[in-house]
C-alpha cells in the first residue's frame, strides 16, 4: 500500500501582476498629455519665413491662426471657413482666456489675407499679435 500525499502548495504561480504595469502606463500617459499641451507648434505643414534676430516673448498661452500655402485658413488646427472665421477666433480666445493672436503663414501665402484675417481676429476681441517665424 502506498500513501499519496496532494499538496498544492509545492505549485508554481504562473501570473503576471498587472498592477505595476499599469501604473508606469499612466505616469508615461500624463507626461506625453502634458508635454503635447505645451507645444505651441501646430503640427502642419508650414513653411515659416525666417529671420535673423528672434524676438523673445514669455511664454503665455494663445490663438493660433495658420495660412496655409494653397490659402486654408485654420485656428487651432481646425479648418474653418472665412464667413465663420470671426466667430471661431472669438471662441477660442474665450476658450484660452487670452487676447494673444500668433499668425503662422507660408512664406508663400498672400500678404492681404494676413491683413484680412488680423482684422477679424481684432474684430473678434485680440488686442495683441504676433507673426511666427524660424530664426536663421
Amino acid at each position: 500500500m502506498s500513501l499519496k500525499i496532494d499538496n498544492d502548495d509545492d505549485e508554481i504561480m504562473a501570473e503576471i501582476n498587472m498592477t505595476p504595469l499599469i501604473d508606469v502606463m499612466l505616469v508615461l500617459l500624463i507626461i506625453f498629455m502634458v508635454t503635447s499641451s505645451i507645444s505651441v507648434n501646430s503640427g502642419l505643414d508650414i513653411d515659416l519665413p525666417q529671420v535673423k534676430a528672434a524676438g523673445e516673448g514669455k511664454a503665455e498661452t494663445a490663438v493660433i491662426i495658420s495660412l496655409t500655402a494653397n490659402n486654408q485658413v485654420l485656428v487651432q488646427g481646425e479648418e474653418v471657413e472665412l464667413s465663420m472665421l470671426q466667430e471661431k477666433i472669438s471662441l477660442a480666445l474665450k476658450k484660452e482666456e487670452t487676447t494673444l493672436v500668433i499668425l503662422e503663414g507660408d512664406k508663400t501665402s498672400k500678404l492681404g489675407n494676413a491683413v484680412d484675417i488680423i482684422d477679424l481676429a481684432k474684430a473678434a476681441g485680440a488686442s495683441k499679435f504676433a507673426i511666427a517665424a524660424e530664426s536663421k
